[in-house]
């Protein structure tokens, strides 16, 4: 009687760059243009391994639109099972109209929030890399908020 190998207790390798601007790519077929078909896709890797998915949706109240790496990132909180399923390692977005395709402030704003530590576009058909500090240096986030220490004048 043969016995079947061990079950590998080892967990996935995760997605490198270009399967993330796949993923991406797939959310992005999925946004709701109808007023800039300009579609947008994130796809979100956090700290526990996870991959979250966003597009943007847009609404005739143009302020009201959500951008693809919000979409994610409210996904991601709403979804999440525990504090490293709230962290973002990293980041792809994918615009299909234009490349390389960046956050928009307010989306860097947001993913700064959850820790994001790096950024990966499209450029010339290929993934390009950009850590978090480099898209959004001295962003203002949940530790600005902390009380400092030493006298206040």
């Amino acid at each position: 009687m043969t016995t079947p190998p061990p079950a590998s207790t080892a967990s996935p390798a995760p997605p490198d760059d270009a399967q993330l601007l796949r993923l991406a790519h797939e959310a992005a077929d999925r946004a709701y243009v109808p007023y800039s078909r300009f579609p947008v896709g994130a796809a979100l890797l956090t700290r526990s391994g996870r991959i979250v998915l966003g597009c943007n949706v847009e609404n005739a109240s143009y302020g009201l639109t959500i951008c693809a790496e919000r979409t994610g990132a409210t996904r991601m909180i709403a979804e999440s099972g525990d504090a490293d399923d709230r962290r973002i390692v990293k980041v792809a977005v994918v615009g299909t109209k234009a490349s390389p395709c960046f956050p928009c402030g307010a989306c860097r704003q947001v993913l700064h929030e959850f820790g994001c530590e790096e950024v990966v576009v499209e450029i010339d058909g290929a993934p390009r890399s950009y850590p978090f500090a480099e898209i959004l240096p001295h962003g203002f986030g949940p530790a600005d908020l902390e009380p400092t220490t030493g006298s206040e004048a």
